[in-house]
C-alpha cells in the first residue's frame, strides 16, 4: 500500500508537471502573439502620425494657394471689376 501511494503521488506530480508544461507552452504562444499585435499596432500608430502630418502639410499648402488666388482675384477687381465678377461669381 505504501508502495502504491507513492506511485500514486508521483504519477500526480507527473500530472502537474505536463499541465504546466502545456500551460508554458500556450502563455509562450499568446505572448508572442501579443507582441506581432503589438507591433502591427505601432506600425499603424507611426503610419496615422504620418498621415496627420501630411494631412497638416496640405492644409497649409491649400492656404497658401487660397491667399494666393485671392490676392491675384483683388488684382484683377482692381483692373477690371467686372471680369473679377465673373470669375468669382
Amino acid at each position: 500500500m505504501v508502495a502504491n501511494n507513492g506511485l500514486e503521488k508521483f504519477s500526480h506530480l507527473e500530472d502537474k508537471i505536463y499541465r504546466t508544461i502545456e500551460l508554458t507552452k500556450a502563455l509562450r504562444q499568446e505572448k508572442e502573439d501579443l507582441e506581432r499585435e503589438l507591433v502591427t499596432l505601432r506600425s499603424r500608430a507611426g503610419a496615422r502620425d504620418e498621415l496627420a502630418v501630411e494631412n497638416e502639410r496640405l492644409l497649409a499648402e491649400r492656404e497658401a494657394i487660397r491667399i494666393k488666388v485671392q490676392r491675384i482675384l483683388e488684382k484683377i477687381d482692381a483692373v477690371d471689376p467686372e471680369l473679377a465678377e465673373a470669375i468669382s461669381g
